[in-house]
């Protein structure tokens, strides 16, 4: 079983971040487990840490690891980049409490979901910017990464992707909702839409999965592509037959991606311990 907590990114909870940490419920305390960033989807526009809950807490029991989910406030009414800047605040937090909380702060690993694939990735890119380079890996969970799929500006639109789970229309109008003011014309525009990024190297090893009939398919395969050029060892799976979101209902597919998942970080946290 795993116990869950509540923490906050400031002593005032008023201003700070809400943080749901999951911690495997040992037999005797342990001081080095290691961490798992969890951003979790919704379009930007909704959602929050409870959403995978008890997938969250069999994951820290699996393997062995605290993980922590964030709760980083939503657009339209929290637009660009405050999400983002939310999740670095949670992971400021795991590094400057990491070790009274029992982490192992060098063995980190950010996974995230939809939405919460994108942030996780435009986080490790903030990260990288900002000094910090000791994340153990990156899981992105068939992410959302490019604000002009769905639009005329779009790279070559795929016919087989986008008819089921999310469309075109619902894409745009998230992204407008994270946009709000942003131009989208400085040197923060990878940050806010990843596929924009044309710098990838020193970014961790990143597990990329995503179904052959999601509209991220064809943003996610580009993606996984840049980051093999750029020299970042790259996993990447696409499901057949499948749309976004799958993995929430029961299915083949569903399990071989949640083996997959787990697989992954394990490989992550293990090369992580060897460092």
């Amino acid at each position: 079983t795993a116990r869950g907590e509540q923490h906050w990114t400031s002593s005032d909870p008023d201003n700070g971040i809400r943080l749901c940490l999951y911690r495997p419920d040992l037999s005797h305390p342990h001081t080095d487990l290691p961490v798992i960033l969890y951003i979790h989807g919704g379009g930007f526009v909704l959602g929050s840490p409870e959403m995978a809950d008890d997938d969250l807490a069999k994951l820290a029991v699996e393997l062995q690891a605290i993980v922590i989910a964030v709760d980083y406030r939503l657009a339209p009414e929290h637009p660009f980049p405050i999400p983002l800047e939310d999740c670095y605040a949670a992971l400021d937090w795991i590094f400057c409490n990491g070790a009274a909380q029992g982490m192992n702060t060098s063995n980190l690993v950010i996974m995230g979901h939809s939405a919460g694939g994108g942030l996780a990735a435009a986080l490790a890119l903030l990260a990288r910017d900002r000094g910090l380079r000791t994340i153990a890996g990156l899981v992105l969970i068939y992410p959302m990464l490019d604000h002009r799929t769905g639009t005329p500006d779009a790279p070559p639109a795929n016919p087989t992707t986008g008819t089921f789970s999310w469309s075109r229309q619902a894409n745009h109008f998230c992204w407008e909702c994270l946009r709000g003011a942003y131009a989208v014309d400085d040197d923060r525009k990878a940050l806010f839409s990843p596929a924009l990024a044309t710098d990838l190297s020193d970014l961790p090893p990143t597990f990329i999965c995503v179904g052959a009939l999601d509209l991220f398919l064809e943003e996610d395969l580009a993606f996984g592509l840049s980051l093999s050029r750029s020299g970042v060892p790259v996993e990447l799976h696409v499901y057949p037959g499948v749309p976004h979101m799958f993995d929430q209902l029961p299915g083949e597919q569903t399990t071989q991606a949640t083996q997959d998942i787990a697989r992954a970080v394990h490989r992550m946290i293990a090369a992580g311990l060897c460092d």
